[in-house]
């Protein structure tokens, strides 16, 4: 009689542990889930037709629209666009400066369009008020494209830490901008270095003040 009576003592302890156990878990799970999603912020703004489409007085329906929601240690960054060349592909950057000469420049990725002259894309990576680039000295770099306008330097200055808070969008080749009723001027932003105009920037913020400053880690 002792020993079923331990034993049913032994169960019972054992359900109340496990009903504890359980009821921590689940209350460690919402805290969890809580504190992501506290930790996530999000940010819009728009891009518009770059300052050499104005002056040219094309792409008159170009415009862009970005998300970029801020997870902590990194960002997702939904770029949408409308009002270009349809099926054409464009090349992403990030750069210190919304208008020539650009300053530091580092390529994002692409985005193509479909046949309306709509496209978007998901880039993930640091878009935020720490964005930056840095060069502590100069040294080696390699040289992949030798020919042409726009060759690879076969080395980097040295600079100190810049900023990079503005996004610039390219045209892929000057045959896409001509179809936009662009010039046909010959850049270096995109993969081979042989990309159309600007078309599409963030020139509506400040040179300093580019919409990436606002977003925080």
């Amino acid at each position: 009689m002792l020993l079923r009576r331990q034993v049913t003592f032994s169960g019972r302890r054992r359900a109340r542990l496990g009903v504890i156990a359980l009821t921590l878990a689940l209350l460690l799970a919402t805290v969890g889930v809580g504190a992501v999603s506290a930790a996530v912020t999000t940010n819009s703004f728009r891009m518009v037709r770059s300052g050499g489409a104005v002056a040219a007085k094309c792409l008159l329906h170009g415009s862009g629209q970005v998300k970029i929601r801020s997870l902590g240690p990194v960002e997702i960054m939904d770029v949408e666009v409308s009002g270009l060349p349809p099926n054409s592909e464009y090349d992403l950057f990030v750069t210190q400066l919304p208008n020539p000469p650009f300053g530091v420049s580092w390529y994002q990725g692409d985005i193509e369009t479909d046949s309306t002259g709509h496209g978007s894309e998901r880039f993930i990576g640091r878009f935020n008020i720490e964005t930056f680039a840095v060069a502590p000295g100069s040294g080696p770099a390699p040289v992949v494209h030798d020919k042409g306008p726009f060759k690879d330097a076969s080395s980097n200055p040295k600079f100190a830490p810049i900023h990079t808070f503005h996004l610039g969008l390219w045209f892929g080749s000057p045959s896409v901008a001509k179809r936009a009723g662009c010039p046909t001027t010959v850049t270096p932003f995109n993969g081979v270095h042989n990309a159309g105009i600007q078309a599409l920037s963030t020139r509506n913020f400040q040179n300093a003040w580019g919409p990436l400053r606002s977003v925080r880690p």
